[in-house]
């Protein structure tokens, strides 16, 4: 997670890496998180989640995967947009927290499209947005935040790196291997199965994403505050 060293500081801990220990060699996958709901409850659109939380300040619940887990950021990163406030309950892990989701003990949940499309399928939980800056394929009638007037984005991203320092001819010839391997059918398939669609920045492009995510996601940290 690129904002982790920012949790560290909040903490006074040494940081977890530093970004300039990395060569970026090029982006793989970037999932955004969506915005689900359990298909029982009252919910049908994100205005009734802001209408809700506006009238009842702190009691519309989210679930989470722990303390600046990527499903907490994700969350705070639309409360923050919206002008609410909802009460986190962390739990220890995606899977938890999705259980408590599905059994009512929650309201909504942040969470990568992969972990949930099983029950999404099944119908027992429903997609209201999506934190990114266009519509999912997976979920073309599913506005994003931004479209909806917040302008809240969150990728869960998968990249390669290689350490500060590596040698440029190393360096371009893995970016060329990377870039041959995700055009091959069996790359794109394999991610297929995982439910994360490739997506392929080469090393100048992913760079400049991951700065931006890196800086985003640092000031929403520090807007969060230390939790514990």
């Amino acid at each position: 997670m690129s904002y982790m060293p920012e949790v560290d500081s909040l903490f006074n801990r040494p940081p977890t890496f530093r970004h300039d220990q990395f060569e970026t060699i090029a982006l793989l996958s970037k999932d955004p998180a969506i915005f689900v709901v359990n298909s029982t409850g009252p919910y049908k659109t994100i205005a009734d989640v802001v209408a809700d939380a506006k009238k009842r300040p702190d009691a519309v619940k989210y679930s989470s995967a722990g303390f600046y887990s990527t499903l907490h950021v994700a969350m705070e990163a639309f409360v923050k947009a919206a002008g609410i406030k909802m009460k986190h309950i962390p739990y220890a892990g995606g899977n938890p927290a999705t259980i408590a989701l599905l059994g009512g003990h929650v309201e909504c949940l942040a969470v990568p499209p992969s972990v949930v499309k099983g029950q999404v399928d099944a119908g027992t939980l429903r997609v209201l947005a999506v934190w990114s800056d266009r519509r999912l394929a997976a979920f073309p009638k599913v506005p994003t935040l931004k479209e909806l007037g917040y302008d809240a984005e969150f990728y869960v991203w998968a990249g390669m790196f290689a350490p500060k320092g590596t040698s440029p001819q190393v360096i371009q010839v893995l970016r060329d291997s990377v870039r041959k391997a995700v055009r091959e059918p069996a790359f794109a398939k394999a991610m297929e199965n995982i439910g994360t669609p490739p997506v392929y920045l080469d090393a100048p492009e992913f760079k400049k994403f991951w700065e931006k995510d890196t800086k985003s996601l640092s000031a929403l940290v520090r807007h969060i505050g230390k939790v514990q």
